[in-house]
């Protein structure tokens, strides 16, 4: 049923960030002609802007809005991203990669890779797994190009404030009108409950057909006016705080995101051109801000650059993403923790997701339903990738205790079952990471499955090793013929470092 009638042509972005202007750039880009863009924020009003890691999908969002990667890596001193380093999540000095490759070749109908590596191993003569994967090698031997001359899966470390203001010098140009100020209050029709404008601490008052609230944790239009509600998933991702900063780089910055594990968390470090990101993650009720501040100091390289800061955070969904005629993007959307780098594809996917369905002749209730559902169906298949880093562990602090010993989403205890019993790993049209990524993690953090498929029984023990041989030499080699890292940086986008990043 279509709920309201008006055409959209006035869409209204509350709020700037990274949530913000990445609306706003994909909307101008696609939809500019059609439209009325306009984005409100207030300088005084400070954003999050710790979202410094990607996944590989931003590299589709940049080709669908055409940004050119080397301007992009230049404006944003950003590095490139292989995978991310999990350090001591099993167990206490164990170390494993996610990477974003494919392990070994193409899988065949019948059963993937990862089924051919456990019959070798059974008998005896498989190399590491990662050993299997150009990228995960690329990343141990912190080595990277691009290219024609260097097929490889990638994404990107950024400076998210300076990512911001790059999206934000494409949008305006292009039609985008930006209103300096805070929002004072939010009208809505008396009958419908629609917003129908903001009202700004000037006076000025921004009519709309369509709100993006980017507002980020306090949800303004999306919660404080609209009260949609909000699922807690706490007692699944226990951590509800983070301290970050900024140091100064002591070395080359290495094409992986680290990930390590603490008697409460985990820690962070993202290595940029001009600097690295480090935070630490943390549940308030197993360390105090002080403690883990201090831990945080203890375990930086480098000059630290700014002061920390703490943010609070509650790891969950919003109810209904789209409400009335009030869209939530980023942080007002929901927040799973940062540990796989999803938030900013959360945006971006959310913001494409909005353009095919973008409501031109009017809100209907089956558009809305169909954007929440998608939207919620990849919500919970994140929030379980992330959970399954936190119950697959083997430490003995009571935080990760509690983890191992939680009753999962039935979505995860499914697939845990699945590789645990026939190392069947899965990835469903919703699912944003793929088998790869999840036998990555699995095996990585020692489930080991009790059974895998038989195929490999139909290949010799001599050709099997051959292949398995020719596959590593194919990828030692290829790792061979990649500079360093740094070096590739520094000649294909190396900035000016501006003060004040």
């Amino acid at each position: 049923m279509r709920v309201d009638q008006r055409n959209v042509r006035k869409v209204v972005i509350a709020g700037g960030g990274t949530a913000g202007w990445i609306a706003a750039a994909a909307l101008v880009k696609q939809l500019g002609p059609l439209l009325e863009i306009t984005l409100v924020e207030s300088d005084d009003i400070g954003t999050v802007g710790v979202g410094e890691s990607t996944i590989p999908t931003s590299r589709t969002f940049h080709n669908f809005l055409g940004i050119d990667e080397q301007a992009f890596m230049r404006a944003t001193q950003a590095s490139f991203k292989l995978g991310i380093s999990f350090e001591n999540w099993g167990r206490q000095g164990e170390r494993y990669f996610h990477s974003f490759g494919t392990i070994g070749r193409a899988s065949t109908w019948m059963g993937d890779f990862h089924h051919l590596w456990l019959h070798a191993r059974e008998r005896g003569f498989a190399a590491p797994l990662g050993d299997y994967c150009f990228e995960l090698k690329a990343a141990a031997a912190e080595r990277f190009a691009t290219g024609k001359d260097a097929q490889i899966n990638y994404a990107y470390h950024l400076d998210a404030s300076r990512y911001a203001r790059f999206l934000r010098a494409l949008s305006e140009p292009a039609g985008v009108r930006r209103v300096e100020g805070r929002i004072e209050r939010v009208e809505q029709n008396a009958e419908t409950g629609f917003v129908e404008a903001l009202v700004l601490d000037s006076g000025i008052r921004i009519e709309g057909d369509l709100f993006l609230d980017c507002t980020g944790f306090r949800g303004l239009l999306i919660e404080q006016t609209l009260q949609t509600g909000y699922d807690d998933w706490t007692q699944w991702l226990p951590t509800d705080s983070a301290i970050a900063v900024q140091t100064a780089s002591v070395g080359p910055a290495v094409p992986y995101t680290r990930a390590i594990a603490h008697e409460a968390g985990w820690r962070w470090r993202i290595p940029l051109q001009h600097r690295v990101g480090n935070g630490i993650v943390y549940a308030q009720g197993c360390l105090s801000d002080d403690e883990a501040r201090a831990k945080l100091l203890a375990d930086v390289e480098g000059e630290v650059l700014t002061e920390p800061r703490v943010i609070r955070y509650q790891t969950g969904a919003r109810r209904k993403v789209w409400n009335k005629n009030v869209v939530a993007l980023g942080l007002s959307s929901g927040f799973v923790e940062p540990l796989e780098s999803t938030s900013i594809h959360l945006m971006k996917i959310a913001i494409t997701r909005l353009i095919q369905l973008f409501p031109f002749d009017g809100i209907d209730d089956a558009l809305v339903d169909r954007f929440n559902t998608m939207s919620r169906r990849e919500s919970e298949g994140v929030r379980d990738f992330i959970i399954l880093h936190y119950h697959l562990n083997q430490r003995d602090e009571p935080l990760w205790r509690r983890c191992r010993e939680m009753q999962v989403p039935d979505t995860l205890a499914e697939r845990i079952a699945l590789f645990r019993q026939d190392a069947q790993a899965y990835q469903a049209s919703e699912d944003l990471f793929r088998v790869d990524s999840w036998a990555q993690v699995m095996l990585g953090q020692n489930l080991e499955p009790r059974g895998f498929h038989r195929m490999g029984r139909m290949i010799s023990d001599a050709n099997l090793t051959d292949a398995l041989k020719d596959i590593r030499t194919d990828v030692a080699d290829r790792v061979a013929r990649l500079p360093a890292h740094q070096d590739f940086l520094n000649r294909y986008c190396a900035g000016a470092q501006a003060s004040g990043a």
